[in-house]
């Protein structure tokens, strides 16, 4: 993430990659204040073991597409509705429009949960046991959706 503030919206990525059991890190690396921590992080990434790189950013969000031109991880944008944002469509819309070369799969705004299913979903491509978590996730998403259809017509609610 490229600041503090950061860590109040991706600290669902790392939860979620915990309950995963994906091993993870979690760092600041600012593109702009910290430009040449950002060069070596994203050019060491792959011989540190890294497998995808998240990245968060708000207003310019440059972290995303900075890191991405560094490395040939897949690496995955998480725009955040920071103070200096213009309602995180700067930060959408930095991380959308990448050059053609230099991709940045990008999730909603503060969307930092998706971007660890999609982190998992791409490592579980050669991971049989995080095919099965992200199976068991799902299912225990269809069950709380089953759960409060089963409550709502206890209370009188119909789904016709």
């Amino acid at each position: 993430m490229g600041s503090q503030s950061d860590l109040k919206i991706m600290a669902a990525a790392a939860e979620l990659l915990r309950q995963f059991g994906v091993t993870y890190e979690i760092t600041l690396v600012s593109a702009h204040r910290t430009p040449h921590r950002l060069v070596e992080y994203a050019e060491t990434a792959r011989k540190r073991g890294l497998r995808v790189i998240i990245a968060g950013g708000g207003g310019a969000a440059h972290l995303p597409g900075m890191v991405a031109s560094f490395t040939t991880l897949p690496v995955i944008g998480v725009p955040i509705n920071s103070a200096t944002s213009i309602h995180g469509l700067d930060s959408i819309l930095s991380m959308l429009q990448m050059p053609a070369g230099v991709p940045v799969a990008t999730v909603a705004l503060d969307g930092a949960t998706n971007a660890a299913v999609l982190a998992t979903q791409m490592l579980a491509l050669n991971n049989a046991r995080l095919a099965d978590v992200l199976e068991k996730y799902r299912t225990s998403l269809k069950d709380k959706v089953m759960r409060t259809i089963e409550e709502l017509r206890k209370g009188g609610f119909s789904d016709d």
